[in-house]
């Protein structure tokens, strides 16, 4: 048997971190079992249909690395197919017209509070063989569910769970406008591309009970499933927008790698022994069911950023840069050019070590690609009163030099400087010069960051300050 799993996001928003999840634990085990892994857009609710958000999802899956199998395929454009089933379904006595009121619907339901009934629906269509039709009422379709005894799931993660059947309702499975239900068209589209793994949140664990009804009523075999346990907040309640990003492009727009966010949604709810950081060869080798736990995982953004931390050191200037490119436009309004790109890559190990996300990498880096005139944040212009004096001197011992322009002298002449002006104190001499070559008070070593832009860059931004 070939392994067959899918991803079917429904396209109304931007796709969230649930969704990724769901995607990258369907793609690993497809990859595990040298199967299938194919993506399904569920469209059928047109008035809620966005093609942006089929856009946001594709890109969302390009840009965590994710790819598929065969054509992305349109519930939508399958309609006929799913009606069709129906009508199977009626002609072999599994489902029927139902042609109850609204009115009529409206008063079950308050019965059903008043008494307490588990369902609303008192199937009152579902032997009216000879009943009259009313004329005037354009009928759905219901399942019939069984009545008696219970349905069980032995589900992969969760072990076997029963329900009783009497639970269980006559669902609509064709609406009065002749178009089917979220139930049926799963149901179809799920035996059609042959999925043999259905492996999502364990919110859809009621619908997977009703989804039986459908495959055992057509007797088609029924997926295996995996019901993952959802994602919560570090305070227990369900991962929300209160909690922070949601989005995989709000992840992406905070400066995250996608390898370090795939890692991480890989760790949340599955494990293997204490390792954190996995390759995505070690995911697709490793990964199993029997490591996926029962209990909510928790989003951790610390540990998020502790993953991306490493990601950015492991990954190549060259594409930690042009990763970050967007952000050096959008932050700063600088379009890298190649004397900045070369002084980024000269100070980048620095760089590196000091940033969690690729935002905090841009930040510090900003100020090698700027060119004169530089803007100064309020703290670097507190730095940079009343500090005249230093930087002339400064100016005076740099364009004086004939020597090398390295990190050791820079710092040598600052300490001269502090011993003449400044009762010995660096801080008072490096702080200034910090201020006038980056325009704020936070960068990495001043002295090294000096080296890098060199003697003439560095003497055209004190003066610019002069």
């Amino acid at each position: 048997m070939t392994v067959v799993t899918r991803f079917p996001p429904s396209p109304t928003g931007l796709m969230h971190v649930g969704n990724a999840r769901t995607a990258i634990f369907n793609w690993l085990y497809a990859r595990h079992n040298n199967g299938k892994f194919v993506v399904r857009i569920e469209d059928t609710d047109r008035r809620r249909h966005s093609e942006e958000a089929v856009k946001a999802i594709m890109d969302g899956l390009k840009w965590l690395n994710i790819d598929y199998d065969g054509d992305v395929i349109s519930q939508f454009s399958r309609l006929d197919r799913h009606r069709q089933i129906a009508m199977d379904m009626i002609a072999k006595g599994q489902a029927y017209y139902c042609y109850c009121s609204a009115e009529e619907l409206e008063e079950m339901r308050r019965e059903a509070i008043e008494k307490g009934y588990k369902n609303f629906y008192n199937r009152m269509w579902r032997d009216a063989d000879d009943s009259p039709i009313p004329k005037d009422i354009k009928p759905v379709v219901r399942i019939k569910a069984p009545l008696e005894g219970y349905t069980v799931i032995n589900d992969k993660v969760q072990g076997e769970i029963k329900v009783n059947n009497d639970q269980l309702d006559d669902f609509i499975i064709l609406r009065s406008d002749g178009s089917p239900t979220y139930m049926l068209s799963v149901v179809v589209d799920d035996y059609d591309m042959g999925i043999t793994h259905v492996i999502r949140g364990d919110d859809h664990l009621n619908n997977t009970f009703r989804q039986k009804i459908i495959f055992d009523a057509m007797e088609w075999k029924t997926p295996e499933y995996a019901h993952l346990p959802l994602i919560h907040g570090t305070d227990g309640a369900k991962f929300s927008k209160r909690h922070g990003a949601q989005s995989i492009q709000e992840f992406r727009d905070m400066g995250y790698l996608p390898e370090a966010l795939f890692n991480y949604l890989l760790r949340l709810g599955w494990s293997h022994g204490d390792d954190e950081i996995i390759s995505r060869k070690d995911a697709i080798r490793w990964f199993n069911f029997k490591r996926i736990g029962k209990a909510p995982a928790k989003f951790d953004f610390k540990k998020l950023d502790s993953i991306n931390a490493h990601y950015i050191n492991e990954t190549t200037p060259d594409s930690l840069i042009e990763q970050a490119k967007p952000f050096y436009k959008s932050r700063h309004n600088i379009e890298l050019n190649d004397i900045g790109i070369t002084r980024i890559k000269a100070g980048i190990d620095e760089l590196k070590s000091r940033a969690k996300t690729l935002l905090q990498f841009v930040d510090d880096s900003a100020f090698y690609a700027k060119t004169l005139p530089i803007e100064y944040d309020e703290k670097a212009q507190k730095n940079l009163k009343d500090s005249d004096d230093i930087l002339e001197e400064m100016l005076k011992y740099f364009n004086s030099h004939t020597g090398e322009f390295s990190a050791d002298y820079i710092q040598e002449i600052c300490k001269k400087i502090a011993d003449e002006k400044r009762n010995g104190k660096l801080g008072k001499v490096a702080m200034p010069l910090r201020a006038a070559l980056t325009g704020t008070t936070a960068s990495p070593s001043i002295f090294h960051a000096a080296e890098i832009l060199g003697k003439s860059e560095t003497c055209n931004r004190i003066n610019a300050v002069l």
